[in-house]
């Protein structure tokens, strides 16, 4: 699988390619397959404390490559479902990424189509060049968002925006995406801005990044008495644990903390 998803990692950042260039990093079952065991192996990193996730070549992810689908391709059913997640196996190529207990940052250039576009909209972050093309795609097949899209845009736009990109399938530039919501950032070099925010996120606590990701993807989940008791409860995990101790040490001494990796 390392030949579609390549994996750096270096000082808790895990640098992540899509590596399909030749077609755009469109998705076939192998790149399914390949993004989902990524993902998968990196929930088991213990020292990981951020992730990058951008592809190689003139784009981020082209979408579904239909061809390959069409020609029956093989592999497993896209609606396979298996123990462990709420997805089925196309959704999780895009869910696994906010099952991460750490920030995921996505790099978006070239393309963002269908089910590429929602890979990105499963990150936490997302960096988008100012001419990067991005697209609620799967009207122009007579198919809806299914790849986690239906729960991840609703998130990220007004539900009118939702609608309307997904009944049309309008194509939106970087600078537009950033001015609804589907982009956090414009930038001209969106991966070196993505690194760039990673090493300060790992600069921090990492406990209470994984802790700060986990309240905040409950928040609006959840009724309001559950998000406030689990307020209370990571934060109380937190409080005079070393990571917390060495964050107020390293302030007073006016030092680089030095953290060590979460349970």
């Amino acid at each position: 699988m390392q030949d579609r998803v390549t994996v750096s990692l270096a000082r808790g950042i895990a640098d992540v390619r899509l590596n399909r260039p030749d077609k755009m990093n469109a998705l076939d079952n192998t790149m399914f397959e390949a993004l989902v065991e990524t993902g998968r192996g990196l929930c088991a990193e213990r020292g990981l404390r951020a992730v990058v996730l951008s592809g190689e070549g003139r784009a981020f992810c082209a979408g579904l490559d239909v061809a390959s689908f069409l020609g029956g391709g093989g592999g497993r059913s896209l609606f396979e479902r298996g123990a462990g997640s709420p997805a089925n196996f196309a959704q999780r190529a895009a869910w696994v990424w906010t099952e991460l207990p750490v920030p995921v940052i996505a790099a978006i250039h070239g393309v963002a189509f269908g089910g590429g576009l929602q890979i990105a909209l499963a990150a936490d972050i997302r960096f988008v060049a100012p001419d990067a093309r991005l697209s609620v795609m799967e009207i122009k097949w007579g198919l809806i968002p299914d790849m986690s899209g239906s729960q991840t845009l609703r998130r990220l736009v007004r539900l009118d925006v939702a609608k309307e990109l997904t009944f049309t399938g309008r194509v939106v530039s970087g600078n537009e995406a950033a001015a609804l919501g589907l982009a956090t950032h414009v930038s001209d070099t969106p991966r070196e801005a993505a690194l760039e925010l990673a090493r300060e996120i790992a600069s921090k606590s990492p406990s209470a990044i994984r802790a700060g990701k986990q309240l905040l993807d409950t928040s609006g989940v959840v009724d309001v008495e559950t998000g406030l008791r689990l307020e209370e409860r990571l934060q109380s995990a937190l409080f005079g644990k070393p990571n917390q101790i060495e964050a107020v040490r390293a302030n007073a001494e006016k030092r680089e903390p030095r953290f060590s990796d979460p349970d």
